[in-house]
């Protein structure tokens, strides 16, 4: 199939199909079945303690893969996630951005199965991997 949607044709759909959350998220690299997605973090982002919030964490997992499969079948918004596990292995650093790193491991007719190892910047120990599931529109097969 190959690679359908570069840097650019990821963040311009991010920016009209989601404008309420598309500054967040900033698609650093795409490749054929590979992504890396940064979380700019802010106040908004952080619990009690000044560490990245779990659901901030999440979204961020849940927008890699959403964003990996894209770029492999095309602008399809009705992509959705159906399944989920994440490990939250470490604190996140304080003040810095997360990077996701995110590999499609099966792109089938109706599912996609992505792995994600998230980072804080500048750290080389992950601080959450994430196993996403995602439901495929039937039109996306060519």
């Amino acid at each position: 199939m190959g690679l359908q949607m570069d840097v650019a044709a990821l963040t311009a759909f991010m920016k009209e199909a989601f404008e309420q959350v598309a500054e967040d998220f900033v698609v650093e690299r795409v490749a054929e079945g590979e992504i890396a997605v940064r979380l700019k973090t802010g106040y908004r982002h952080l619990r009690p303690g000044g560490t990245v919030s779990g659901p901030s964490m999440f979204a961020l997992a849940d927008v890699s893969a959403y964003l990996v499969t894209l770029a492999m079948i095309g602008p399809k918004a009705l992509a959705v996630t159906t399944n989920c596990s994440i490990d939250f292995m470490r604190k996140p650093a304080a003040g810095v951005d997360l990077v996701a790193e995110a590999r499609l491991l099966k792109l089938g007719k109706q599912l996609s199965v992505t792995d994600v190892l998230i980072h804080s910047e500048g750290g080389d120990k992950p601080v959450a991997r994430a196993s996403l599931t995602y439901a495929l529109p039937p039109a996306h097969v060519r």
